[in-house]
């Protein structure tokens, strides 16, 4: 079994979009929120901005925590090869400076990132969006604290 993982995650709002990372499996494109794991001797807070400027290439100001998302693997769709996964991820509210500026990659992102993109709130339930537990929350922008095991 692996440890436990902890992941600082960014929630970044531009009017009625959201900020997400494109990426591709055998499945086609999917979406997930910037950041990732923390590294021992980080903070969340490190952790999140650190994450942001190799995914989206951007600082980010990091504000409020709006969401805690545990992931137990072998209770969800990818219990195959997730099973022995366990991660709590925190969701910071973030900002960025220059919005025009975050349309390519950063320096360092994820092996199935292909780019970043503005999402409209409205449209989020038509994308492959992880966890999807946020969608209908992030629609109403909703701040609810802990979401459980939630995919």
């Amino acid at each position: 079994m692996k440890p436990i993982r902890n992941s600082a995650k960014a929630v970044i709002f531009l009017d009625d979009y959201v900020l997400l990372t494109k990426n591709k499996d055998d499945s086609g494109y999917f979406y997930l929120f910037p950041g990732g794991g923390q590294e021992v001797g980080e903070t969340l807070i490190e952790a999140v901005t650190r994450e942001c400027m190799e995914e989206i290439g951007q600082p980010v100001n990091v504000g409020e925590l709006l969401y805690i998302r545990e992931y137990i693997g072998k209770h969800h769709e990818f219990a195959e090869w997730d099973y022995d996964v366990h991660q709590v991820e925190f969701y910071f509210q973030c900002d960025i400076k220059n919005s025009e500026s975050v349309l390519m990659n950063g320096a360092n992102p994820d092996s199935m990132q292909v780019g970043v993109e503005w999402v409209k709130l409205s449209e989020l339930e038509g994308y492959r969006v992880y966890p999807k537990a946020l969608i209908p929350i992030l629609i109403e922008r909703q701040v609810t604290g802990y979401l459980g095991d939630v995919n």
